[in-house]
């Protein structure tokens, strides 16, 4: 699609909305296009200018650049100022909060739109929210301890998900759910799929083969990761004192155990 007929349509657009009596807002325009795109077009120049890079689409960056560091770098604020508040604090509300709206629920659509495997911000996610384990439980959990809470509640896990972990099957079943649109709306782009075929590849080189029809379900890209890491818990749970919780929380009955579990965890100071 050229300029011009971008400037087409939204002559259009301006016209029949004023049949109607609808006006277009243009302090809320934004016009996203490389710097060297000369625009003509009166009304397409009163449009805010916004750089591939900073492009953004109901709060996720479309691109990686300053856009996806700035979303990363506030949703890491976030958190940070989160975890101080929630230790001060009775332990079992802030592990409630922290599970289900501070921790990876809040950063999903993140994962879900935007390239961020590799991005150096999923590190920090994670250790901040191992931090607010730790100041909620009152303890200081190991590397293996970490992994075992980042499972989720039918694999023994709290859960609190590990970003890092997730952000690779979160974008895969996100971009595989869109493939149809993809195809049709960016047909004449060379490289409209240039991260999910490199994802797929990373994820396929971990995993295993893929099927012809990439399955949209987030479940199938998340399950064989969450798999690996409860296989690396249970390696080194040795002892009857430690293999009871872990297997009474993971077995079918496990919604019975769950809150005496989740109390466990959350000892009381």
């Amino acid at each position: 699609m050229t300029i011009n007929n971008i400037a087409s349509d939204v002559a259009e657009i301006i016209k029949v909305g004023a049949e109607i009596g609808l006006t277009l807002n243009v302090s809320k325009c934004e016009l996203i296009a490389h710097n060297d795109v000369v625009v003509s077009d009166a009304v397409l120049q009163s449009f805010n200018r916004v750089k591939i890079e900073d492009a953004t689409l109901l709060g996720a960056p479309l691109f990686p650049g300053p856009a996806l560091e700035k979303a990363w770098d506030k949703r890491c604020e976030d958190l940070a100022r989160a975890v101080d508040r929630l230790s001060a604090i009775n332990s079992q509300d802030p592990l409630i909060l922290l599970r289900s709206s501070f921790s990876a629920p809040k950063v999903l659509h993140l994962l879900r739109c935007c390239p961020s495997v590799g991005h150096n911000s999923l590190a920090k996610f994670d250790a901040l929210l191992r931090r607010s384990i730790q100041l909620i439980t009152n303890s200081d959990i190991s590397d293996i301890q970490w992994i075992q809470a980042s499972l989720p509640v039918k694999d023994g896990g709290l859960p609190v998900r590990r970003v890092s972990s997730l952000a690779l099957p979160a974008f895969l079943a996100s971009a595989a759910s869109t493939l149809s649109l993809q195809v049709d709306n960016l047909a004449e782009s060379p490289n409209s799929d240039e991260f999910l075929q490199t994802y797929l590849s990373d994820w396929s080189t971990k995993f295993g083969d893929i099927p012809d029809v990439v399955p949209a379900k987030q479940p199938f890209w998340d399950r064989p990761g969450v798999l690996e890491d409860k296989a690396l818990v249970e390696a080194t749970v040795h002892t009857a004192h430690h293999q009871a919780p872990f297997l009474a929380a993971s077995s079918q009955h496990r919604l019975a155990v769950c809150s005496a579990y989740c109390l466990m965890w959350a000892q009381v100071r």
